[in-house]
């Protein structure tokens, strides 16, 4: 089995979407995400410089259009899709899209509404994230525990994301757990904790108005690494994961118990590609950050299915 990552906030950088407008019919395609999320998705792709698109009203749809566009350039190849998408914090909107459990239009009107809820909830509070590198599990929870932060994503192969208040990220880059690197994140607040809890209200609202199907492909929550079967289950762990931790080293441990046997990313891909490159040894993985790289995930997908 082959399994479709889809990347969450962070992973995106100036001027990555202006490859994918050479392919046909993209333009137009982003045109209509755009007026779904309200973002210019286009100009923000291309033009923007890396401090607007920090901006999480901006950075949350301009990464889950980048994903849909690579998704749907992997499809039109005409790669066998038999396999399972799983997709990291806001990446999550994509691979429901991806398993048919949103549309691509709902999925883009969800994504500019949790961006924009979830900046306005880190404008409460000064907040942060910084990943932590290395060292002993137990005693980097332990220091984030006496630091007051959060354990806000635990990523598998080594790293854990801490998130709560920039005093508090202050401090414990002055004072890391033993054999650690901590690396501050470019994101503008302390996601999935319970700085973002006044965001849900707003997410729910929206995905009150949505009647989700049933996932056609495999599909994994970032909840606890387990298989969702249900539309309705999945867009209700879909809204709560803003204020809950993301357990992408439950993913990737469910990754190997199913036997998977090649990760592909799809833009803007290189963040779990990296990640599982460390977690599950051996797998072959792909990272779909330009077109020219949808070739090598077509022969990894049908590699699979002979």
């Amino acid at each position: 089995m082959i399994v479709a990552v889809f990347p969450g906030q962070g992973s995106q950088t100036s001027g990555f979407l202006a490859p994918w407008l050479e392919l046909d019919g993209v333009r137009a395609r982003l045109e209509r995400y755009s007026e779904a999320s309200g973002i210019d998705l286009i100009a923000a792709g291309t033009e923007w410089d890396a401090e607007q698109i920090r901006d999480t009203r901006v950075a949350q749809p301009l990464i889950v259009a980048a994903s849909l566009v690579s998704w749907h350039a992997l499809v039109d190849s005409g790669a066998p899709l038999s396999g399972g998408v799983a997709g990291h914090s806001v990446g999550e909107i994509a691979a429901l899209v991806a398993a048919g459990v949103l549309t691509d239009d709902e999925g883009m009107r969800l994504v500019g509404i949790r961006g924009a809820a979830m900046a306005e909830a880190a404008g409460i509070v000064e907040t942060g994230m910084s990943a932590v590198i290395g060292g002993d599990e137990q005693n980097v929870l332990t220091t984030l525990e006496r630091f007051d932060l959060t354990a806000a994503n635990h990523n598998g192969g080594g790293q854990i994301v801490a998130a709560g208040t920039l005093d508090a990220l202050q401090a414990l880059a002055a004072e890391p757990p033993a054999s650690t690197r901590v690396i501050p994140l470019k994101v503008a607040g302390a996601f999935h904790t319970s700085f973002m809890e006044p965001a849900i209200a707003a997410l729910a609202d929206a995905a009150a108005l949505i009647e989700p199907q049933d996932p056609a492909l495999t599909l994994w929550t970032n909840h606890d690494g387990s298989v969702v079967t249900d539309g309705d289950e999945a867009l209700r762990l879909l809204v709560g994961q803003v204020a809950s931790p993301v357990r992408w080293d439950l993913n990737m441990a469910s990754f190997a118990d199913a036997g998977v046997t090649g990760i592909i990313e799809l833009a803007p891909a290189g963040t779990l590609v990296g990640l599982a490159k460390r977690s599950l040894r051996g797998v072959p993985s792909v990272a779909v950050k330009t077109p020219d790289d949808v070739a090598a995930a077509t022969e990894l997908l049908t590699g699979a299915s002979e």
